[in-house]
């Protein structure tokens, strides 16, 4: 069979006035396939950019004749496509205001490692071929799916003898598939998460996925004490629906202003990326996402993760359509079969996406627990675990779903 035709390489150009910075940072691209453009001041990087359109720029803020914020207005006007990622020394809040309202996709703060960098740019421009990984990296990524919660009661964190066999944190999952950490909410378990999160990391950075169910206090709460937030280091991103009054990120920011917190989400010092889901099915590197909206006051959606090891629902709050819909039948006079119907289909509805298989087997689990998909897993089998959660008065639970396939 004829070779496929080599991939023609991506360019980058770095706009930078320190030489050796330049050199170091042309030599980690050249590395990594990339063709790259130097430039020693703003007008010069602003007439490279112009005559060779590059797929990406790293431009400096502080540099000679034109500075980083007029390259960066100038480039967004003229070369859409292009991503610019900023990479300064200042860190100053209204520096990467200034650099994002400008243009600029990304600010990065010196002296910014590769690993870093790398993932930024996958997530700016995911449709470019990377370098494969090496063998190791690929085997990592390859093991089977990992779900591990650290949060499953609703309302407020409950600590006592009571709570020892299901943990007394609000909603916070950990999934690890296809070489992605996703983190379902951010309620209080989330705490434990990040000091876990930490220690396995040391000075590594991470790259992690927060998807939000919704913005109820129990499932945002914990955000702020999200340690793996405060190092400058880590990319962080965060995915959710808007709510029913207010946009994602200004919620979020909400229960951090000044009255309430010291720290306002503005200045955690992580690269935190706040978007708005607007699809209902989209993709979280190689794990495809599928989401529904649930029956719960505001707006609430479950997500399923679909995995190279199987499937993973996650539907934290969720009220039964069947005794809500009698309740109204009675008290408003309408047929209780046809309300009975109506409440079935739309629970089916909601579960659509899975034909659950089999048989299921019900395990309790603590949040301390981690479990693999698929370890010990028969043919299309599927684990379903109740969490029980209190809230209030009333018992809820969350439920994981998981689905394994050969």
């Amino acid at each position: 069979m004829p070779e496929s035709a080599p991939q023609p390489m991506s360019t980058v150009l770095i706009i930078e006035d320190d030489a050796e910075s330049r050199r170091v940072m042309a030599d980690l691209f050249t590395r990594d396939d990339w063709k790259v453009l130097e430039a020693k001041d703003g007008d010069a990087g602003l007439e490279l950019a112009l005559r060779n359109r590059p797929e990406l720029i790293l431009c400096d803020l502080l540099m000679p004749k034109s500075n980083g914020f007029h390259v960066c207005r100038t480039i967004r006007e003229q070369l859409q496509p292009t991503k610019i990622i900023v990479v300064s020394g200042r860190d100053y809040g209204v520096d990467r205001t200034s650099a994002l309202q400008a243009g600029a996709d990304e600010y990065l703060l010196k002296p910014v490692t590769w690993e870093l960098l790398s993932n930024t740019i996958d997530r700016l421009l995911p449709e470019i071929p990377r370098r494969p990984r090496t063998k190791a990296a690929a085997e990592r990524e390859s093991g089977p799916a990992r779900v591990r919660p650290w949060g499953v009661r609703g309302s407020i964190p409950v600590p006592g003898k009571s709570t020892v066999r299901y943990g007394g944190n609000t909603s916070c999952v950990e999934v690890r598939a296809d070489g992605e950490i996703i983190i379902l909410d951010a309620g209080s378990g989330i705490r434990l998460l990040g000091l876990a999160l930490d220690k396995e990391f040391g000075s590594r950075s991470m790259k992690l996925t927060l998807l939000i169910s919704h913005t109820h206090w129990d499932h945002i709460q914990g955000l702020p004490f999200f340690t793996p937030a405060y190092n400058q280091k880590n990319l962080i991103r965060v995915l959710g629906y808007e709510g029913a009054r207010a946009g994602l990120a200004k919620i979020l920011a909400s229960q951090m202003e000044t009255p309430f917190f010291p720290v306002s989400l503005r200045e955690l010092p992580s690269h935190l990326a706040i978007e708005e889901l607007k699809e209902m099915e989209f993709q979280i590197g190689n794990v495809e996402v599928r989401s529904k909206f649930a029956n719960h006051p505001g707006i609430c959606a479950g997500y399923r993760l679909l995995t190279s090891s199987g499937s993973i629902a996650y539907s934290p709050d969720n009220e039964p359509y069947e005794q809500l819909k009698l309740q109204l039948a009675s008290r408003d006079g309408i047929d209780e079969d046809e309300a009975r119907d109506f409440a079935t289909k739309r629970w089916s509805s909601l579960f659509k996406a899975a034909t659950w298989r089999s048989w299921i087997r019900n395990i309790r689990t603590t949040s301390t627990r981690s479990t693999s998909v698929g370890a010990t897993a028969q043919s299309a089998a599927w684990f379903h675990w109740r969490l029980m959660r209190m809230c209030a008065s009333s018992c809820f639970s969350i439920t994981i779903r998981i689905m394994t396939t050969k």
